[in-house]
């Protein structure tokens, strides 16, 4: 609703309930449908912005907290100097939807969560490394997903399931998502 009533910070984090987070044995299968129609409300806004929506100068991080417990072929890569806190695990999955982001573009470079606090450093003129430990680690700023060369894209709506509507008439009990 916060879309949809023009209420939309700079940076917002958007975060599911635990039935639609995706964690194995742990939701409804919501998630995929959850995801589209937050990325449907950001690419189908039309009355923020005298009228501009914010498809054109929003970007979407869409990522997991963690590897689900699935099989993955490569092991987590050492970081030169152990750290007490989280080191980097098996890989996530991230997607990147943006009216700049060519379709279909793959970056096979090595990102981490950090990598996001970099991306809006970058873009809010907000110096390198200040927002903590994450982003003062991280070795790049996903700006390589972006290009001002190209023309922004049309929005074309994801097609799920369950919509919007579903999920903000949803009474069921909101759990946390995780709980580390």
């Amino acid at each position: 609703t916060d879309i949809a009533h023009c209420n939309l910070s700079d940076v917002s984090w958007v975060i599911p309930g635990a039935q639609n987070s995706d964690h194995a044995d742990y939701n409804a299968g919501g998630g995929p449908s959850w995801v589209a129609s937050i990325v449907n409300a950001v690419g189908n806004s039309n009355n923020c912005d005298h009228g501009a929506g914010y498809w054109e100068d929003t970007a979407i991080f869409i990522t997991w907290d963690d590897w689900g417990g699935w099989y993955d072929h490569e092991a987590p890569p050492l970081r030169p100097q152990p750290q007490s806190d989280y080191e980097w695990g098996f890989r996530v999955p991230l997607l990147v939807v943006s009216a700049y982001t060519p379709a279909g573009y793959v970056d096979n470079n090595k990102y981490d969560f950090g990598s996001m606090l970099r991306f809006v450093e970058q873009n809010f003129g907000i110096e390198e490394g200040v927002l903590g430990f994450a982003d003062a680690r991280a070795d790049n700023d996903l700006t390589s997903f972006f290009g001002s060369a190209y023309a922004p894209r049309a929005f074309k709506t994801i097609q799920s399931p369950l919509d919007a509507t579903y999920f903000i008439n949803d009474k069921s009990p909101q759990g946390d998502p995780d709980d580390d």
